[in-house]
């Protein structure tokens, strides 16, 4: 319980973060095109800096395992939800779009800065896990499936910012190396700026959308439900199982860290892929727009039903 308030805490003070960037851009005082700016400061300075300084501690057995339990939940995660949107797109028809908004999730922007004002910093290492998986799969899956591109392109794997942070972390990790203080202090300085600059590009980039006509459209709130509520729950009742197996001395915050991953809104990505293989990127940031929002309700209710499900 005290964990899901937190979250809704935090939740809420991102979201007025992502206000004021609102704000900024409906007063005229900057641009949309501006959180560009901002966004490739923390694509490429602030994001690699929390993942590089995540990896800033104790070598252990246990640490190790708890990583590789956090790789194979996330590899399993997002098997089903590439799996259960095929399925459901016999249904409901999904497009491209629908289809990758479902899947890909906004961990970078959003996971990484609650895990660390939540639980502490200690644990943004666990949040590595779900992002090395969800960007090896964006850029072969999620490239596949929006550009119908059929050769991987391994090169754009490997120049990903956090992947380079993540190979410099283990390195450093694995080494037992651990950064001089004046650089560390300099790295974790960084990174304590994700979490605002994050949200304040999010709202700079629905400045100028017409929000009365984002919530008009109808079919992007199943996309939401999807997304937000019916996938992650499924998860809440698996990781609830898998807490009490005794999988690891840490499980119920490592399955609490997929969880809050798998909970959160679709990837701003799609987005940007939308726009370079000339999708329909404005419904694509509809979606973005609408999980946004909603997820300030619909994640701290999914880790307070985890914490009330492991409870019992």
């Amino acid at each position: 319980m005290e964990i899901s308030i937190l979250l809704a805490e935090q939740i809420l003070a991102m979201f007025l973060t992502m206000a004021v960037g609102f704000g900024v851009v409906r007063a005229g005082l900057f641009k949309t095109e501006d959180s560009r700016i901002i966004s490739n400061m923390v694509v490429y300075i602030c994001n690699p800096c929390v993942v590089v300084h995540s990896f800033q501690i104790e070598l252990t057995d246990d640490k190790i395992k708890g990583l590789m339990i956090a790789i194979g939940l996330s590899v399993v995660v997002h098997m089903v939800l590439i799996i259960g949107s095929e399925i459901l797109s016999f249904i409901f028809h999904f497009n491209s779009i629908e289809k990758a908004s479902i899947i890909y999730t906004n961990a970078g922007y959003l996971v990484i800065p609650l895990v660390g004002a939540v639980l502490g910093e200690e644990w943004v290492f666990y949040t590595t896990a779900f992002i090395l998986v969800q960007t090896v799969l964006m850029w072969t899956h999620g490239v596949k499936l929006i550009g119908q591109e059929k050769e991987l392109n391994i090169r754009k794997i490997l120049c990903n910012p956090n992947v380079i942070a993540m190979i410099i972390g283990i390195a450093l990790f694995a080494l037992e190396i651990r950064l001089p203080t004046v650089v560390d202090s300099c790295v974790s300085g960084f990174g304590d700026m994700i979490s605002p600059a994050s949200m304040m590009v999010i709202g700079m980039v629905i400045g100028d959308v017409d929000l009365k006509w984002v919530f008009r459209q109808k079919r992007p709130y199943l996309i939401c439900l999807l997304r937000l509520i019916v996938f992650p729950l499924i998860a809440v009742v698996a990781f609830a199982g898998l807490e009490r197996s005794g999988i690891h001395s840490d499980a119920e915050y490592i399955l609490m860290i997929v969880l809050i991953a798998t909970s959160a809104p679709a990837a701003a990505m799609i987005t940007q892929l939308a726009q370079i293989y000339g999708k329909d990127s404005r419904y694509a940031s509809v979606i973005n727009v609408m999980s946004v929002i909603f997820c300030i309700i619909t994640m701290p209710v999914m880790v307070l039903s985890y914490e009330m499900l492991i409870a019992l």
